[in-house]
């Protein structure tokens, strides 16, 4: 492989890797929390659906993104009263979610499918760093929104462990009950994380939708919520690990289009399943690695009530 074909598989992974870095950064954020979000798939397919309707019909893509966030958080919110103030199974309503939000995006796309994206955001030219030879096309020659993208992740990083905030939502991931104990509206932070979790899992799906694919297809986030909530566990909960998970990620599956225009000789289902082989054998070494100290807020998946405190 020359420089070039190498410098566009690159570039070509960032832009891959943005939309699972999204969702998984939303849902760190949520697990942290100690509300374990199975939905993202859900909530990644209503916000590309509401992101692409949104654009489509108002002719700026920012408003789609907007719309994204507010359909992301809208079923995260749902998610949240389910788990939180009705202290429902967090499992049961997270999937529950995914079938309702593959339903509802299909709905309200059905008249838009195929249908190609006018507005489209077109990649930065940013001076002197972008004419820096390999380096400048791989890092500096793509849309805001993945910059956006990794401007959040840093910033969740400096959240969770250089604020007091940070502090607080570990405490109540970590244990609820001393948190309570010690003033901490518990349900307040979980009610907080759950929904932003939602709004970057909206958001992940709308730049699928808007830039990485420009069209909308029913079910076109293919898996990678799915793909978001292992990576949260392959980066131990940590944000930049985070980072470098979905752009792994992310190479695996520019890889395997790569693989299939260079002609060689692979079945395509095989390239189709292999980012989700590859999660899983992720997900296995780590586990075995790391099964005595993965990471995990202790109070993860556990519903709170301050009334058997």
């Amino acid at each position: 492989m020359d420089i070039t074909a190498l410098s566009a598989l690159l570039a070509a992974t960032i832009i891959a890797g943005t939309p699972i870095l999204f969702a998984a950064t939303g849902e760190l954020l949520a697990e942290r929390s100690g509300i374990l979000n199975l939905g993202v798939e859900g909530m990644m397919l209503v916000g590309a659906a509401f992101g692409f309707i949104s654009t489509v019909n108002t002719g700026n893509h920012w408003l789609g993104i907007l719309a994204a966030l507010a359909g992301g958080g809208f079923i995260a919110s749902i998610h949240a009263l389910v788990t939180i103030t009705l202290r429902g199974n967090q499992v049961v309503s997270g999937l529950a979610l995914t079938i309702f939000g593959s339903g509802l995006s299909g709905f309200l796309g059905k008249n838009y499918q195929g249908a190609p994206m006018p507005y489209q955001f077109k990649p930065l030219n940013i001076p002197v760093l972008g004419d820096i030879p390999f380096l400048g096309p791989v890092f500096f020659h793509h849309d805001a929104m993945v910059y956006l993208c990794i401007i959040i992740a840093t910033a969740m990083w400096y959240l969770l462990y250089k604020t007091m905030w940070g502090l607080t939502i570990r405490s109540v991931g970590e244990n609820p009950q001393a948190a309570d104990a010690v003033g901490i509206n518990v349900a307040r932070v979980r009610y907080f994380c759950t929904i932003a979790g939602g709004m970057m899992a909206g958001l992940g799906g709308a730049y699928i939708s808007l830039v990485y694919a420009p069209t909308w297809q029913e079910n076109m986030t293919a898996g990678r919520g799915w793909i978001a909530v292992a990576l949260v566990i392959f980066a131990l909960w940590n944000p930049t690990r985070a980072i470098l998970g979905a752009y792994l990620f992310g190479g695996v599956e520019a890889l395997t289009f790569r693989l299939q225009t260079m002609g060689i000789n692979i079945s395509s289902f095989f390239l189709a399943m292999f980012p989700y082989i590859v999660t899983i054998l992720v997900l296995v070494l780590v586990t075995i690695r790391r099964r005595q100290d993965a990471g995990a807020p202790e109070a993860l998946g556990l519903a709170y009530d301050r009334e058997e405190r």
